[in-house]
């Protein structure tokens, strides 16, 4: 098939196009830098310059490429995008994101509706945003929380939207917290240095994906022109008190430091406390069973050592 990647010079497209290319597709991937175009055609791409925010750059670059359908991988929290991550103030830190994920989802679909693209597949996110109530763990038939009120409400609406505008021809991929290469540098950088604590009793859970699992279930999303959302996530959902000492150790750092939640809602805002205290996990039984995926790394356990190693 032929194949748009919307974003494929991100972190994760970096890993999904060589494994489009391996399949025997035919992959134009977006990047938003000519100085990046060299870099996107080495992973066996044609590569192409587009504005996700501007309309006639995607018409443009889908009408060229022709393609059979469109992946949805654009997002603006890099450093160059939204600077140093800012969950304190999640709304103004992820608002790059917010953008690629309403405005840049409604250009790309018009595109899709203007050149008869058939199917379409999109990011979206489940690591510690399950709806707060019942169980730690979620399926997609339970509702995403939209954190009303807070910082992250801006960002989860977002979230609702690729939902509300993709399923209905098309898949949205929930990831996991990637990690992997050039996914988790930063974290690594603040356990290091001890600037990462756990909050309170570290109760929150959340859901972890390598970057080359999340590729691979994208990859069969494409080819079996899924429909409706899938959790693209590990086997292993689990809170913060285990995932965060176990990082800590993979990457030769000391325990993390253990503060309790009044001080971190006033260093770190309240979305970091939820996280870290209520946040819920997803299972990933469905991906399973209608996609036929298998993670390579079942579990962030082993995925954290051999990528710390």
């Amino acid at each position: 098939m032929r194949v748009f990647v919307a974003g494929g010079s991100g972190v994760l497209g970096r890993r999904l196009v060589p494994q489009l290319v391996a399949r025997g597709h035919r992959v134009t991937a977006t990047t938003t830098s000519t100085a990046k175009l060299g870099s996107v055609e080495q992973l066996g791409a044609d590569g192409v310059v587009m504005d996700g925010l501007d309309p006639m750059s995607v018409g443009e670059a889908v009408a060229a490429a022709r393609p059979d359908v469109i992946v949805h991988q654009m997002t603006g929290i890099s450093m160059a995008h939204a600077g140093k991550p800012d969950l304190k103030h999640f709304d103004r830190w992820s608002l790059p994101t917010i953008r690629l994920r309403t405005e840049g989802t409604d250009h790309l679909l018009a595109a899709a509706e203007a050149t008869g693209v058939p199917h379409f597949v999109a990011q979206g996110y489940a690591n510690w945003n399950g709806i707060r109530e019942g169980g730690w763990v979620k399926t997609e038939e339970d509702p995403l929380d939209l954190h009303e009120k807070t910082p992250a409400h801006p960002a989860m609406a977002a979230l609702r939207h690729v939902e509300d505008a993709v399923t209905a021809g098309g898949a949205v991929m929930r990831y996991g917290a990637f990690y992997g290469p050039g996914a988790t540098d930063d974290q690594v950088v603040l356990v290091r240095k001890r600037q990462f604590p756990l909050v309170g009793n570290g109760t929150g859970y959340a859901s972890w994906i390598h970057l080359d699992d999340a590729a691979s279930a994208t990859v069969l999303a494409v080819e079996q022109k899924a429909r409706g959302v899938f959790n693209i996530v590990d086997d292993d959902p689990a809170p913060a008190a285990e995932w965060l000492p176990h990082l800590a150790a993979c990457a030769g750092a000391k325990r993390p430091v253990r503060i309790p939640p009044w001080l971190a809602r006033l260093l770190a805002g309240q979305v970091v406390v939820t996280m870290m205290t209520e946040g819920r996990g997803f299972s990933n039984a469905k991906a399973k069973r209608e996609l036929g995926w298998e993670p390579r790394y079942p579990s962030w356990r082993q995925g954290f050592k051999e990528g710390l190693a």
